[in-house]
């Protein structure tokens, strides 16, 4: 797969995952960062949006009867074309007062695995929310760039972007993608395995938010305990009392579940290994692998990835802007060949 979008004179990019959108210019860099969310209304005539973005994530959870909280991708694929729609529809007015954005060439990050149908419908969402005419550029790709990694070289970069619906680990070369695998579920598994965990082993009911709070609790007690087991405080719902309630649970606990997670994609990794030449295989033995995506920061990934391939691993900085930074060196001219 190759890419070039060099003569398009594209002003602005959208990297719409599935837990945020993000809108960035060329020379404004990120103009729109909030939850791709949408809150709908029951109405005569079908939906009708409430709120978006982040007031819609304030809502989450939270909405009476006649009311839901939606997101327009799951599993890093859009599944609603018509809250995708309402969304973009969000976000352009608010981009508009500084740009002229309608009549400008709009470039959309996907994730490299995407099928035809999937393409379309994400084509046809930006249509009917105004953005014309439009590109489409693999994320693996545009996160690689993103990282500062050379993927113009003839040598081969192995990238894993763990994002919250999908994690794609790709290979590329020569600006573009030799070997590319897809695991349809990122942190938001992890989040629904830390619910379920919860719910059978604790009695305790909690809600994605929170779990997304215990997900990054585990991330701040291994960066500061030194191998040392902590306690991550969890607020939910007692099955037993039906009251409200907190317990103290083990971080290690909770790191349990989350190795569960980091083995699928452990095993992801493997696969693609197992299907890359040797030449480039040589290449990855000797530069090792980059980790990109909001999910990355988990400390079980890299270190299984370590373990069970004798490969080095590298964490990105910032590793949940890459994909965002590389469609703005994208929009720089930055040729993809």
């Amino acid at each position: 797969m190759s890419v070039n979008f060099a003569n398009s004179r594209a002003e602005f990019a959208i990297d719409f995952g599935t837990a945020n959108l993000r809108v960035i210019h060329r020379d404004d860099g990120v103009i729109f960062d909030e939850p791709s969310l949408c809150c709908l209304a029951d109405g005569e005539w079908g939906p009708a949006l409430v709120a978006a973005g982040l007031p819609a994530s304030e809502m989450s959870e939270r909405t009476p009867s006649g009311l839901r909280v939606r997101r327009p991708l799951k599993r890093g694929v859009l599944q609603d074309i018509g809250s995708a729609t309402q969304l973009l529809r969000y976000a352009v007015p608010k981009v508009r007062r500084r740009h002229l954005f309608r009549t400008q060439r709009v470039i959309i990050g996907l994730p490299a695995d995407a099928t035809q149908a999937e393409r379309r419908a994400m084509l046809t969402a930006a249509h009917d929310a105004g953005l014309n005419p439009l590109d489409l550029i693999p994320e693996p790709l545009a996160a690689a760039i993103g990282a500062g990694l050379a993927v113009r070289e003839p040598r081969a970069t192995m990238l894993v972007e763990c994002g919250a619906g999908t994690t794609e680990v790709a290979v590329l070369s020569l600006g573009g993608i030799c070997q590319t695998r897809a695991l349809r579920g990122g942190g938001d598994e992890l989040d629904q395995a830390i619910i379920d965990h919860l719910h059978f082993h604790h009695k305790l009911l909690v809600g994605r938010r929170s779990a997304e709070r215990i997900k990054r609790a585990l991330e701040t007690a291994a960066q500061s305990a030194n191998g040392k087991c902590s306690l991550i405080e969890v607020k939910g719902r007692s099955l037993v009392s039906g009251l409200p309630t907190s317990l103290w649970i083990p971080s290690a606990e909770i790191a349990g579940v989350a190795e569960k997670h980091a083995q699928h994609i452990v095993d992801l990794v493997r696969e693609v290994l197992g299907a890359t030449t040797p030449e480039l295989s040589d290449d990855i033995h000797t530069h090792g692998i980059f980790l990109t995506g909001g999910g990355a920061a988990l400390p079980a990934i890299r270190t299984m990835i370590e373990a069970q391939t004798g490969l080095g691993v590298t964490l990105a900085d910032t590793p949940d802007q890459c994909v965002g930074r590389g469609l703005l060196q994208i929009l720089h001219g930055e040729q993809i060949n």
